[in-house]
């Protein structure tokens, strides 16, 4: 539902190579802003984001955006190892922008980024999906707020994938540039981010390190540069964490991912099931609560979600209430160097 707003702003997408750039867009459309234009070098990856919002108008070259005074904000799913460059680029023209995750792929260009946001003070958003995108994490994280399972102690963020992608999509490969670990950046850089992101969120950590982490091909040696598992330990100053993420869906369960979060306090804990109740209640966005009260389901499939009308309002305001600028960057450096560090098991690449 798209909400009506007294001040808005107008938006554009620059890249449209993976999919998650229709919830990016919808994000923020949905909150009241206006899609105005989009480019990208690929004619059937326009051609699919026309029909899914036929008011946008593609341009011929990405200047038109860059130029365009009345463009505030631009979203991109370009191949991630040329985000950061983009999203450098968007910044240096006076824009901010929201970049799917990972939002980078290296240390060097995290740093570069960085360096870019200070120069020109725009905001660079990660959007961090498994989040962002889902109501169930959303009314977790008003819970937790409202002390309803005392002082959260860790988080186990679990974020499976199947390789096929969707059941309606299975037919579409994936493209090349998916299996080759210098242009995706590796499962833990790549899909660990929004674990990471949750973990900083629901701890309230601020300072963070990876205590020990894991990635493999254990299963795919087709494509020796995909790592299909990856987990990690991290350890903040609010608290400790744990991930597991996998391409091992299988066929047979009815979504893409049985994406969980699970969120342990003093008083209680919280298990969102985000994707799928496996054999139980139908639809997504799960909430299982457990406390010295009972235990109880809820459904949070009514729930508004915030982020794109947060985004919207620190475009206008200068502010930082979708994300921090420092938040935003922690879970991207906690990624990036549990990649780094993780030690390979099964078959070496």
């Amino acid at each position: 539902m798209n909400i009506i707003r007294k001040e808005t702003i107008r938006f554009a997408a620059i890249g449209l190579n993976h999919n998650h750039i229709y919830g990016q867009t919808r994000l923020v459309l949905d909150a009241g802003a206006e899609l105005v234009s989009v480019y990208a070098e690929e004619d059937d990856l326009v051609e699919e984001y026309i029909k899914a919002f036929p008011q946008v108008k593609r341009v011929a070259d990405k200047r038109e955006i860059l130029e365009d005074p009345t463009i505030q904000l631009v979203v991109s799913a370009t191949i991630p190892d040329v985000r950061a460059d983009m999203a450098i680029e968007i910044m240096r023209h006076g824009k901010d922008v929201m970049v799917d995750k990972p939002g980078v792929i290296t240390l060097e260009q995290l740093d570069r980024v960085k360096a870019a946001q200070a120069e020109t003070g725009r905001i660079f958003s990660v959007c961090y999906s498994e989040r962002f995108e889902s109501k169930a994490t959303q009314k977790a994280s008003e819970l937790v707020a409202a002390g309803a399972i005392g002082k959260v102690i860790q988080t186990v963020g679990l974020g499976p994938h199947r390789l096929s992608g969707n059941r309606e999509a299975a037919s579409k490969p994936r493209p090349d540039w998916f299996f080759q670990r210098q242009r995706y950046g590796g499962i833990l850089c790549d899909i660990a981010a929004h674990q990471c992101d949750q973990f900083l969120y629901f701890t309230g950590s601020t300072e963070a390190e990876i205590v020990a982490s894991h990635i493999g091909n254990i299963a795919n040696p087709a494509t020796p540069e995909l790592e299909d598992f990856g987990e990690l330990m991290v350890r903040g100053n609010g608290g400790t964490g744990y991930v597991r993420v996998d391409w091992f869906t299988p066929e047979g369960l009815g979504v893409w991912g049985d994406g969980r979060l699970t969120v342990l306090g003093t008083e209680g804990y919280i298990e969102v099931r985000k994707y799928i109740d496996i054999a139980g209640r139908p639809g997504r966005d799960h909430l299982f609560l457990v406390d010295k009260r009972g235990t109880q389901h809820i459904d949070c499939s009514q729930e508004q979600l915030t982020y794109g009308s947060r985004l919207i309002d620190d475009v206008l305001n200068r502010t930082e209430t979708a994300m921090s600028q420092k938040h935003c960057f922690l879970a991207t450096e906690l990624a990036l160097k549990a990649e780094a560090m993780a030690v390979r098991i099964g078959a070496k690449a």
